[in-house]
């Protein structure tokens, strides 16, 4: 513990800024494989969110990677303090009465029950976004997982580093059977927006 900071309370809370803006705030949790459709989805669903006026934002695993994490690396304890930075971050954004997007493979099912335990109950929305190792690894842009089967990328999840499938997450979006469109009429619908 932090020696001589004290937590300063807003003038405005959370409460009041949902009110405002009429939404209700909360962290959408995209995870999955490289190359599951995690940013896609979370980008097609903050545009269909912002036709619906609602205020969303998209924390992305590579964009968090140029900036606030650009001194993380991808072993086991990296990948757990990234995901710990991203919980805080997005409880400010919480706070903030935003809808807050995350698109992170975030491979451990206790770094993902670490935010969850950050926020109210029900502000937490674990989405996950399922398709197999062999159907990433065809649709991979990047050619990332090419790169880890020949050993130039250790550590990487799927193919030298393990996933953990959610358990009991809230929504399962599988795209390997639907398509990116079909998948965001599925959250719209999940999450009872108009």
């Amino acid at each position: 513990m932090v020696e001589n900071i004290v937590w300063h309370q807003a003038s405005v809370t959370k409460q009041e800024r949902e009110a405002k803006s009429g939404q209700k705030s909360a962290i959408v949790w995209f995870t999955g494989l490289s190359a599951s459709g995690k940013s896609t989805l979370a980008n097609a669903f903050s545009r269909a969110l912002f036709e619906r006026n609602k205020q969303a934002y998209v924390l992305d695993g590579d964009n968090i990677r140029h900036g606030l994490n650009n001194d993380l690396g991808f072993d086991e304890v990296s990948r757990k303090e990234n995901i710990r930075r991203i919980g805080e971050v997005a409880k400010l954004f919480i706070d903030s009465g935003q809808i807050v997007l995350t698109a992170f493979i975030s491979p451990y099912r206790a770094d993902r029950q670490v935010v969850r335990e950050l926020v109210e109950d029900g502000e937490f929305i674990e989405v996950y976004v399922k398709a197999s190792v062999d159907a990433c690894s065809k649709r991979d842009p990047k050619g990332l997982y090419e790169k880890a089967k020949r050993g130039e990328i250790p550590n990487f999840t799927g193919v030298s580093a393990p996933y953990e499938e959610p358990e009991n997450p809230e929504i399962v979006l599988d795209t390997e059977q639907y398509t990116i469109e079909e998948c965001v009429e599925q959250l719209l619908k999940a999450l009872n927006i108009q």
